[in-house]
């Protein structure tokens, strides 16, 4: 009976052990509890999260991936079956992960958010989605012990709009939340077909390590530096972005690590492929440049032919 006990106690070890070693690399929970929680009421409307947790799992400081849902700011919706799928995959590698409402503020808007939309509203726009996400980050942190977060730990993730409220909060310089432990920094960005504004938000106490997912002839976000939508400069809605090509080259600047994966005459497309497409490069950023802090920048990319001339041309493409 003892010998029994002895060998159930190190063979119950070993698979903490293992756990351990493959969490965040390899899949090692098959059962995902999902629950829904108000993080904040805005206007009138609560705003909500779903948070997956990895079921029957011990440790208490986990890496967590909070994301955000596209749509042009005025639709979409954080529990569509695609992002259902790809939250539940996420944390199946042992991560928490979170996918957050946010306020639409251009839903039922003239003009939506393309170039009829004034650029200061635009901005707006941006401002009021960044601050959404911190009240969800400020939520899962306040929550941390319930959830099992490492708040030093915190992913941010998005797809277009979604990429754009991202790459806009992780570059904001390290945000205290009323710990004691001090400011908080975003430990990595996922964005998928993103843009910022201003490149000067982007320095070295707000650089975080980036993965930048975009295709060249993107007609919406522009890769590189261009105009939102690609409006004509006398457009109301007429306002410079600056996409991932942009981004990775100023977080080259200041040797932040940074992936970016580039398609050669891929269009929007890429705010939703990569949650499939390149689910495992995804996990892959999470687990070196995160969870292993490593530091080398990496460029991916997926050879094809820009086909029109209105995008800036690049020498790597097949043109």
């Amino acid at each position: 009976m003892f010998k029994s006990l002895v060998f159930c106690f190190h063979i119950l070890l070993l698979s903490y052990g293992l756990i351990g070693q493959e969490r965040y690399s390899a899949l090692s929970f098959d059962e995902i509890n999902t629950e829904t929680y108000t993080y904040s009421t805005k206007d009138g409307e609560n705003l909500k999260l779903d948070i997956y947790l990895p079921q029957y799992d011990s440790e208490t400081e986990r890496a967590t991936i909070v994301y955000v849902h596209g749509g042009g700011f005025s639709t979409g919706k954080r529990d569509s079956e695609d992002i259902k799928e790809f939250c539940s995959q996420l944390a199946g590698y042992g991560y928490v992960v979170a996918s957050i409402s946010y306020r639409l503020t251009r839903k039922d808007k003239p003009g939506a958010f393309g170039c009829d939309c004034p650029a200061n509203e635009k901005l707006n726009t941006f401002q009021a989605a960044v601050e959404d996400v911190q009240d969800a980050t400020f939520f899962l942190i306040e929550n941390r012990e319930k959830f099992g977060i490492n708040p030093q730990k915190i992913i941010l993730a998005g797809s277009s709009a979604g990429a754009e409220t991202v790459l806009n909060t992780a570059y904001q310089p390290p945000y205290c939340y009323g710990l004691i432990s001090g400011p908080v920094s975003f430990a990595g960005v996922i964005s998928m077909a993103g843009a910022i504004h201003d490149t000067i938000s982007v320095y070295n106490e707000s650089a975080v390590p980036s993965m930048l997912f975009h295709g060249t002839d993107d007609n919406l976000v522009p890769y590189a530096t261009a105009p939102h939508h690609f409006c004509a400069e006398d457009k109301p809605g007429y306002i410079i972005l600056h996409g991932s090509y942009t981004i990775a080259q100023k977080l080259e600047q200041l040797n932040t690590p940074y992936w970016l994966h580039t398609t050669c005459g891929g269009g929007h497309e890429m705010a939703n492929k990569p949650m499939t497409g390149y689910f495992n490069e995804i996990l892959e950023f999470c687990y070196n440049y995160v969870i292993k802090n490593e530091k080398e920048p990496k460029q991916t990319i997926v050879e094809g032919t820009q086909k029109n001339s209105k995008y800036r041309q690049f020498e790597f493409c097949n043109n």
